[in-house]
């Protein structure tokens, strides 16, 4: 996988995984995975296009084409997705202590 190795590879295949039911189809699981390791990864611009062309260099068109129907067509929904992640997220950060306030840092992947 591109930008990823050893555990951090491992980890961020399952937590792609526990998202998947969500997104209503399996077909989708591979855009989706592609979606978000392109999101990660050091790419000037994070539109479809050089996410597709960094996830899939053999085959940027197709990738693309399907990065652009996950992205603006497929019908899954933005909310059931981030309850997930909450859900998946939260009890990580709590364990080591209850959320007092939140801090919003945009920085670490700029868009």
């Amino acid at each position: 996988m591109n930008g990823l190795s050893g555990r951090s590879e491992s980890d961020f295949a399952d937590y792609v995984e526990r998202l998947v039911d969500v997104i209503g189809h399996a077909d989708r699981a591979e855009p989706l995975k592609d979606y978000c390791l392109g999101l990660m990864l050091p790419v000037e611009r994070k539109s479809v296009e050089p996410l597709a062309a960094v996830t899939a260099p053999a085959r940027v068109s197709s990738k693309h084409q399907s990065l652009l129907h996950f992205v603006g067509q497929a019908p899954w929904s933005d909310e059931a997705l981030l309850r997930r992640i909450g859900d998946l997220v939260l009890p990580l950060i709590e364990r080591h202590g209850p959320i007092e306030a939140w801090i919003v840092d945009d920085t670490g992947f700029p868009k």
